[in-house]
């Protein structure tokens, strides 16, 4: 029962696969960060200026616990966690996911590194990644069990593109990662090679 229920899931994600039809474009290689403080999982105040003195930063933006392919994204990059700070640099997630929901996210990967709910889309909006999720596109979520605006609070039906971004330790971006598609994600070697 589970096994058809997780295809259903998957056949109907299928369906909605570019529901995220978003204006933002994403920032591009040779930007300039926005720097942010915001506090992480654990409540502590995380700065993006200060955490660029120790060495790279891999910023990774994920839908949430309840996408499977999130999830999937999130574990690779904790099983490989041993090979990104060998090269000095650091993971830092973002969700505009409620706490509540980040403290899932961590029982299904296991993640140990930093992870921020963007409770006001700052970060989301700062990076270009955002977009509001259409109301008919919602409705057939809820019936899949992923009421966003639960999961959301405030952020209500906003999600972001799943992008990821290589910030080397002088504030540019060295590496984009910007796909609508969010059934594809940029592999664990293919960042390595951007630290």
């Amino acid at each position: 029962m589970k096994t058809i229920y997780i295809l259903l899931f998957a056949l109907f994600f299928a369906n909605t696969l570019f529901a995220q039809d978003s204006p933002m474009n994403g920032l591009n290689v040779n930007d300039k960060a926005p720097n942010f403080e915001l506090k992480d999982q654990n409540g502590k105040l995380v700065n993006l200026s200060n955490e660029l003195k120790n060495g790279s930063v891999i910023l990774v933006f994920y839908r949430g616990q309840w996408c499977p392919y999130c999830t999937k994204q999130l574990t690779n990059l904790q099983d490989s966690i041993n090979m990104i700070t060998n090269k000095g640099a650091q993971v830092i997630a973002i969700t505009p996911e409620q706490k509540m929901n980040v403290d899932k996210t961590i029982a299904k990967t296991k993640a140990d590194f930093t992870i921020i709910s963007d409770q006001n889309l700052e970060l989301l909006n700062a990076y270009q990644v955002s977009f509001e999720l259409d109301s008919a596109t919602s409705t057939k979520y809820k019936t899949f069990g992923v009421n966003l605006e639960e999961s959301n609070g405030n952020n209500g039906n906003a999600l972001p593109v799943p992008a990821v971004y290589v910030i080397g330790k002088d504030g540019k971006i060295n590496y984009r990662y910007f796909n609508r598609d969010y059934k594809k994600r940029p592999t664990v070697k293919e960042l390595l090679t951007y630290l």
